[in-house]
């Protein structure tokens, strides 16, 4: 079960608890009390990992992890897993680039694994970092959808092809995902890609899917 943070259906909660593992993203902004919650996959880089880190205002502020209100939330005391979705080795090539195409970005690839790792190891979750191969293949396949330009894939369709890249035989369901946010993401072009998968009967949604085509190139 992959939970995003948008909208989730009441008739979802039942298959949600009964699944074998529940991965939520971030602050698990839709998890709600007393819900299962195994994994959490974060943004490990930039204003994103900052916030969660507890140290928003300055990248040089010392690390209030173990205070913070992300550390503390619910769904993340309860997770037994912790994944890092932003590979950093990938991030720090897109730093010189995103330097002449994105300077307000300038700290999109500042990188904070090894602080997501020291609270893991100190929380007693198993830890690790996503392939940075299987952002390029989301990349990849996003292609075909002719995107609108856009920096990275979002955090929600990185982590749902390394599931199914690695349960490819797995019952995979959905909720909470709306295919909207940060303008950087290329939402349009990941919501036909759901519905591809979702038609091949790789996955199955919990929620009403948007209104999409499934055309290439539209």
């Amino acid at each position: 079960m992959i939970v995003g943070n948008g909208p989730v259906p009441d008739s979802a909660a039942a298959e949600i608890a009964c699944a074998d593992c529940v991965v939520r993203f971030n602050d698990c902004r839709s998890s709600r009390a007393g819900e299962r919650t195994d994994i959490v996959a974060v943004c490990n880089t930039g204003r994103p990992a900052r916030m969660m880190l507890g140290r928003a205002v300055s990248a040089d502020a010392p690390t209030g992890l173990q205070s913070s209100a992300w550390a503390n939330h619910p769904a993340v005391v309860e997770a037994t897993g912790l994944w890092c979705v932003r590979n950093p080795v990938l991030f720090a090539a897109l730093r010189a680039p995103l330097a002449i195409t994105h300077p307000e970005l300038d700290d999109f690839c500042d990188d904070e694994t090894e602080a997501f790792e020291a609270f893991a190891r100190a929380s007693g979750k198993t830890f690790r970092v996503l392939d940075g191969q299987t952002q390029r293949f989301v990349e990849q396949i996003l292609s075909g959808f002719s995107p609108a330009p856009y920096i990275v894939p979002s955090s929600g369709i990185v982590v749902v092809a390394d599931v199914l890249g690695a349960h490819p035989a797995a019952d995979i369901a959905l909720a909470g995902f709306t295919h909207v946010g940060w303008e950087g993401h290329p939402f349009a072009a990941e919501a036909q890609l759901v519905e591809r998968w979702v038609a091949e009967g790789r996955l199955r949604r919990l929620d009403a899917a948007p209104a999409v085509s499934l055309a290439v190139g539209s």
